[in-house]
């Protein structure tokens, strides 16, 4: 490789390693994935999942809640919380088969798998937080976090 094409090469691969090694955008894909074919029960007991229903990612309110999910992800991961996309409709996956969504909808899960919230249309992260902090679960979390220390 002639030294000219190296440094081209190297010049458009730093960006993208300073980006990893910043974490952030990592971070934040680690928070939001698509529903896929993922079932619900493989969070039981060990994540709380956010499931974000819209027709289109073209809906404003599904950009609308994934901007407040991303702007304060780090009080979402400290609640275990998960979020997952679909906005296929005709695909018929397995949270979508379950939750039975018309439109826009936001879903909040608890760990033991029952339905926390259901909002047809965008929620905040504080209104979020302060369900889950309320569930004997999260008491108990926090508790045995506090013990630890």
């Amino acid at each position: 490789m002639t030294p000219r094409i190296l440094a081209i090469v190297l010049s458009a691969l730093l960006p993208v390693s300073v980006w990893a090694a910043d974490g952030t955008a990592t971070a934040e894909a680690a928070l939001i994935h698509p529903a896929g074919d993922t079932e619900l029960s493989t969070f039981l007991w060990i994540n709380r999942p956010i499931i974000v229903f819209a027709d289109t990612p073209a809906d404003p309110r599904f950009q609308e809640q994934l901007d407040k999910l991303t702007s304060e992800a780090e009080r979402l991961r400290d609640r275990d919380v998960v979020v997952l996309t679909d906005t296929d409709p005709s695909a018929r996956n397995p949270a979508r088969q379950q939750l039975h969504p018309r439109g826009f909808q936001f879903v909040l899960i608890d760990k033991d798998g029952s339905v926390m919230l259901r909002k047809p249309f965008p929620y905040s992260v504080r209104e979020i937080t302060r369900t889950i902090d309320k569930t004997p679960m999260r008491l108990r979390e926090v508790e045995e976090r506090r013990e630890s220390q």
